[in-house]
C-alpha cells in the first residue's frame, strides 16, 4: 500500500496527466481484479481476461487498477506501471473491513442508493458524497442454492417478475418472495435515485421503477479517484 501511495504521490509531483479526462479517455487503462479475472476498461469498451491467462508485465501502459485479490497483489506491487487506487480513498469516510469494490462505487455516486448485485448482494446509502451506511445479503445464486440444500423441493429459480404486494400461493414464488420481499422492502425504505450495477444488476432492476442500471459503475467511481487525486 504504501509503495502505491509513493507512486500516486511521485506521478502528482510530476504533473503526470493533469489534463481533464473522461471516460472514454483512450489513454486510461482501468482494472478491476477479482479473485478469477481481470475486468478492464479502456476507450468506452469493458473486457474480462483470465487471471491465469494474463501476465500482469506483458502490459507496458499505466493500469490504474483496484483489487480483492490478495495473491496477486504481492506481484503488482513490483510492477512500476500498475498503480494500485487503494490509497486514494479516504477511509475515514467508509469502515475498514469494507470491500475495495463497494467503496469505489460509492465514490461514482453523490446522492443515492447503490445495490451491487454479484456473489453477494450489497446495498449502500450515499447522501452528499459520504456514505451513510449499507448492508449485505447472500446473491442471488447462492441463496437459491441455500433453498435447493434445504430440501429438492425448494430447488427453484426466483421469478423476478412476482408481484411483491401479494402473498404467494406457490413454492416457487413462496421462496422467491422470502428473498426479494426482503430486499425490496429495505431498498424501499430509503429515498434517492436508485443505481444498480453488477452481474444480476438487470434481474434486481426489474423489482424497482425508475432504477438506473449501470455495469460501468466501479469505473466511474476508479475515474473519480483518479480525477481528483490529479492523476489525468
Amino acid at each position: 500500500v504504501q509503495a502505491a501511495a509513493d507512486r500516486c504521490a511521485d506521478m502528482l509531483q510530476g504533473g503526470e496527466g493533469l489534463q481533464e479526462c473522461r471516460m472514454e479517455d483512450p489513454l486510461m487503462l482501468l482494472c478491476d481484479i477479482g479473485n478469477t479475472s481481470y475486468h478492464f476498461y479502456e476507450d468506452g469498451k469493458d473486457y474480462k481476461e483470465k487471471v491465469s491467462d494474463l501476465d500482469p508485465s506483458s502490459l507496458t501502459q499505466n493500469v490504474y487498477y483496484i483489487s480483492v485479490n490478495q495473491d496477486l497483489q504481492e506481484r503488482l506491487s513490483h510492477l512500476d506501471n500498475w498503480i494500485d487506487l487503494r490509497p486514494l480513498i479516504d477511509w475515514e469516510n467508509y469502515y475498514e473491513t469494507m470491500g475495495i469494490d463497494r467503496a469505489v462505487a460509492c465514490e461514482a455516486v453523490e446522492n443515492g442508493i447503490i445495490i451491487d448485485a454479484g456473489s453477494a448482494v450489497t446495498v449502500d446509502i450515499i447522501q452528499d458524497g459520504l456514505f451513510r451506511g449499507g448492508f449485505i445479503m447472500p446473491g442471488i445464486n447462492a441463496m437459491q442454492s441455500a433453498y435447493a440444500n434445504i430440501s429438492p423441493r425448494l430447488d427453484y429459480s426466483f421469478n423476478f417478475d412476482l408481484d411483491l404486494d401479494k402473498m404467494p400461493k406457490n413454492s416457487r414464488d413462496a421462496v422467491s418472495y422470502g428473498y426479494l420481499r426482503l430486499l425490496y422492502g429495505e431498498v424501499e425504505r430509503h429515498e434517492g435515485k436508485l443505481y444498480i450495477t453488477g452481474g444480476d444488476a438487470q434481474k434486481i432492476a426489474k423489482l424497482f421503477k425508475d432504477a438506473v442500471v449501470d455495469e460501468l459503475l466501479i469505473f466511474k467511481g476508479m475515474k473519480k479517484l483518479i480525477q481528483k487525486a490529479g492523476l489525468c
